[in-house]
């Protein structure tokens, strides 16, 4: 136990120099906000469709760890804004940590001088994407982690915090619990140290991300159904065995092997910086970044990146307090975390200049932007800072300024590149999903082909409805916004109502796949579940549900090792829709209700 607390000394006081006449060329550029656009913030109570909660959390990274506190549970839906937008911009009117934040980003500074990260990672470069670049009229810088030895910035932090610990602290080993990349981090570090290495994983990881971790050296351990019971196992076991738990992101010295990201690029870039864009998932890498680049330069901006489903420094920052998301969206996995750390949140709230949202679809138009430049295929997370800075830029209209993203990291899935090619030009606005109501009477479909016109339809599926009318679910492939404006608008002229559906989920991930008439059904419920990808998954699901009530519809749609979207039809009277209420949540599976949802109701019945 001495050990293990030794090694977890989050609430230690970080030793700090002053330096002085540190030069650099980095500069300040003013923003304009561009004036075509109107900030807007949806921060809807999350009671709308999940009550608030307050839930009890120990915060088990530091010492404090046997006394928990209140944590605020809230919706990512709670907090929605603008792609490109930056929001959650920490308020800092108060001020009441200033000096307590100077003095530990300078002790930050100086230790991120000091790492030994080298010993295994690479100063990757920081490269033009001139593709971008000339789309966007400013100049993308892409910082280049994606081509460190494990394909990822974790080998950054996990080595680090690893090289600082004493010889007989070692000599016992060292543990941690992750999916992906710092599990292989940390493996890693455990060779280049000849210490031995065991990673806890859950049973859902696919054999080629365990695989791979072994292949370093170091032992895995498949256990628990979520990252949260490996997390449990590893930190349970570090204090049987003596071994130092790694924590992913919420130690200072793994946010300062992560800073070393921030002192490479200062010293790369030779041009005045606009913006830095960074991937957030616990906030190792931009509460590392900011600590460093803040003290060199603290006008050049440093903005996080988050997914719409997976904000929880968004909303932590919103809220002036950590809080815990009731659900996360599994697509970028690698940033998939309910809670930011409690020392990156620290730093981030006192360094951070806001957070931008992006959309699954907006990640993987990044995806295919990062292959048309430099022929690599980043993983979701690691194009997430891309996505970020090519919505702010258009948000803001940005021109002629250098933004950097972090291509953090490269783990790609392969069986996920299906969903990411589906979506790319829905992401980039080339393809437009439509659906548009028509009369059943003849001439009808030939009238609607010739108001579609000249544009290039790549998909068509038509479904007689009722006597009345027929609708047609299609895409199309967009060359400017005004040609698709200009389209909707014939079809208004003719009285064929037209919906845009490009950004609604439920559509491109079901009922695109499943549009048809169907028997009017007493009673049914439809919910969408999100399954985790693992034997067994089903029958749980099904030993819950049935059969106590009829499942009347079922759809299957894979995300890869991320889980399963799965939209499900379930007849329940409403005299026991209080029991189905009180039996879903128990599964354990992200879920929600469908309540008359327009889309629904035209495509399915």
């Amino acid at each position: 136990m001495t050990q293990t607390m030794e090694a977890l000394r989050l609430s230690q006081p970080q030793p700090h120099l002053l330096l002085r006449n540190h030069r650099h060329r980095m500069q300040y550029t003013t923003l304009h906000p561009n004036p075509r656009f109107k900030p807007f913030v949806t921060t809807t109570a999350a009671a709308v469709s999940k009550p608030v909660e307050m839930v009890s959390v120990p915060f088990v990274e530091s010492p404090a760890a046997a006394v928990a506190s209140p944590r605020l549970k809230v919706s990512p839906d709670s907090l929605q804004y603008p792609p490109g937008y930056v929001g959650a911009v920490p308020d800092r009117s108060r001020g009441s940590d200033e000096d307590d934040c100077g003095v530990s980003a300078m002790g930050y500074l100086t230790s991120i001088l000091t790492s030994k990260v080298y010993d295994v990672a690479v100063e990757s470069p920081l490269e033009l994407a001139p593709k971008l670049s000339e789309r966007l009229g400013v100049n993308v810088w892409l910082k280049r982690e994606d081509l460190q030895p494990v394909f990822s910035f974790k080998i950054r932090g996990a080595y680090n915090m690893m090289a600082k610990l004493p010889k007989d602290v070692l000599e016992k080993g060292v543990i941690c619990s992750s999916a992906g990349n710092h599990a292989q981090g940390v493996a890693m570090s455990a060779k280049r140290l000849n210490c031995s290495a065991v990673i806890a994983m859950p049973v859902t990881t696919p054999d080629i991300k365990w695989k791979s971790v072994e292949r370093w050296g170091a032992t895995v351990v498949l256990i628990g159904d979520s990252y949260d019971e490996a997390q449990a196992y590893a930190k349970k076991r570090a204090i049987e065995d003596g071994r130092t738990f790694i924590p992913p992101f919420d130690h200072p010295d793994v946010i300062m092997g992560q800073g070393t990201v921030g002192m490479e690029i200062v010293r790369q870039m030779k041009r005045p910086v606009h913006a830095i864009f960074v991937p957030v998932g616990g906030g190792g890498l931009i509460a590392g970044i900011a600590a460093y680049v803040k003290r060199i330069n603290p006008e050049v901006k440093t903005i996080g990146v988050e997914p719409t489903d997976a904000n929880a420094l968004a909303l932590s920052l919103h809220h002036g307090q950590r809080v815990v998301l009731d659900q996360v969206g599994g697509f970028a996995d690698g940033v998939a975390v309910k809670e930011v750390g409690e020392e990156t949140f620290r730093l981030c709230k006192e360094l951070v200049d806001g957070v931008v949202l992006v959309s699954r679809d907006a990640i993987c138009a990044s995806i295919k932007d990062m292959f048309e430049e430099k022929r690599s295929i980043l993983e979701p997370a690691g194009a997430l800072a891309l996505a970020g800075a090519e919505a702010y830029c258009k948000y803001y209209g940005l021109k002629g300024e250098n933004v950097i993203a972090i291509t953090s990291g490269a783990n790609m899935n392969f069986d996920k590149l299906r969903i990411v090619t589906e979506l790319a030009n829905v992401g980039r606005n080339q393809e437009a999903l439509l659906l548009t109501v028509m009369p059943e009477e003849p001439g009808s479909f030939k009238q609607f082909c010739e108001l579609v016109g000249q544009m290039n339809i790549t998909e068509f599926k038509y479904r007689y409805s009722s006597k009345e009318k027929a609708v047609v679910l299609y895409s199309v492939g967009v060359h400017t916004p005004l040609e698709l404006k200009e389209m909707q608008e014939r079809m208004e002229t003719f009285k064929l109502v037209t919906h845009n559906l490009s950004d609604v989920d439920l559509v491109k991930d079901h009922l695109r796949h499943m549009m048809g008439a169907r028997p009017d059904i007493q009673n049914e419920v439809f919910c969408r579940f999100t399954f985790p990808e693992r034997p067994g998954a089903l029958t749980k699901f099904l030993d819950s549900f049935s059969p106590r009530w009829n499942i009347s519809l079922f759809h299957y749609r894979a995300q890869g090792e991320t889980g399963a979207n799965v939209l499900v039809g379930i007849q329940v009277p409403s005299s026991e829709m209080e029991e189905f209420n009180d039996r879903a949540p128990g599964l354990g599976y992200d879920y929600n209700v469908l309540f008359d949802d327009l889309f629904f109701k035209l495509l399915m019945h």
